[in-house]
């Protein structure tokens, strides 16, 4: 299945708290220098930071990091921290000065989920989720996925099951792709790989393969619908452009409406963002061959996030506070 890291110079980490209260996280990813990200927001509740920075229109091109975190509102927070950590290694928009680390935040709602309102994401959160991250093979890598980082306190299917944090991975086969008929074939380069990472508390269900979509109707006894959303990150070492990651991230939802019914509520904050390490170039001349290769990379973002959700939701474990019991999801074998 793979996993974000699969993209080379990533790094992810996680802090978040359990118990006496606690029930919630932050989960850092952590771009290399020079990297290109954009954002696409679709759900009706969101909760985002810095995102107009990601507009391809904007001065800064680059992005250094994302912050996923718990907390709501609350918990925006957080980025802060991941900010604070890149600005201690150097990395960020060069200023008078120093620099300005681009980390664009988004939350899901989980507030009181532990037992206690006002335990939530800040600022000295974010900064140790950073300070945790790692590369590909520095961690286990089951300990980045499951109910960590922002997953710890996420719920899904209207509040009835626990949601948490999965990853995936694509890798795009090189050589040749059929161009339009009559010209020749593109050819992609080797070594291109699109992963992703998910936090899955939404107001949906998942959809697993050969299953008919799940019912939306209401279980008996409450349930709350107002405490969702879906976070994913989608990453690749293809070189694009801001403007070209700003396409990917909304190809992207198509694997979030995939693996969740219903998906971009209005109770959900669905949001996507999708980042580029510019670290290998496909061929863009004549115009048909960077349609290829875009497309290409596009399909495979929305396949490693649909993956990174259904990934979530198998890792997820049994949580239980003083604001109630969560069981995993009854998931088919794999």
């Amino acid at each position: 299945m793979g996993s974000l890291l699969d993209v080379p110079g990533l790094r992810v980490g996680h802090a978040h708290r359990m118990g006496d209260g606690w029930l919630t996280g932050v989960t850092a990813v952590l771009a290399p220098p020079d990297s290109a990200g954009g954002v696409d927001v679709r759900g009706g509740g969101p909760g985002t930071s810095e995102t107009d920075a990601l507009d391809p229109s904007t001065l800064a091109q680059n992005v250094d990091g994302v912050a996923l975190c718990g907390g709501s509102a609350y918990g925006l927070a957080a980025a802060a921290g991941v900010q604070q950590f890149l600005e201690a290694e150097g990395q960020g928009f060069a200023v008078m000065g120093g620099v300005v680390p681009i980390v664009p935040g988004a939350v899901i709602f989980d507030l009181g989920r532990g037992g206690d309102f006002s335990k939530r994401p800040d600022t000295a959160m974010g900064y140790e989720a950073a300070a945790a991250a790692v590369r590909a093979g520095e961690a286990d890598d089951g300990a980045l996925r499951g109910c960590v980082g922002a997953g710890t306190g996420a719920v899904l299917a209207r509040g009835r099951y626990k949601g948490g944090v999965g990853m995936a991975s694509i890798a795009i086969p090189a050589g040749p792709v059929p161009g339009p008929p009559g010209a020749p074939e593109v050819s992609l380069p080797e070594g291109l790989v699109v992963g992703a990472l998910a936090v899955v508390n939404a107001a949906g269900a998942p959809v697993f393969p050969g299953e008919a979509p799940p019912s939306f109707a209401a279980p008996a006894g409450p349930v709350a619908t107002g405490a969702n959303t879906t976070l994913a990150v989608v990453a690749t070492n293809a070189a694009l452009t801001p403007a070209e990651c700003k396409r990917t991230a909304t190809a992207a939802h198509a694997g979030l409406a995939r693996a969740l019914n219903p998906s971009h509520t209005l109770v959900d904050g669905d949001t996507v963002f999708a980042l580029s390490t510019r670290a290998i170039e496909f061929d863009r001349n004549p115009d048909f061959a960077r349609t290829v290769g875009l497309v290409t990379v596009q399909t495979a973002a929305a396949e490693a996030v649909r993956l990174a959700i259904l990934d979530a939701v198998r890792r997820a474990t049994a949580v239980t506070t003083p604001a109630g019991t969560w069981e995993p999801y009854p998931a088919p074998a794999e």
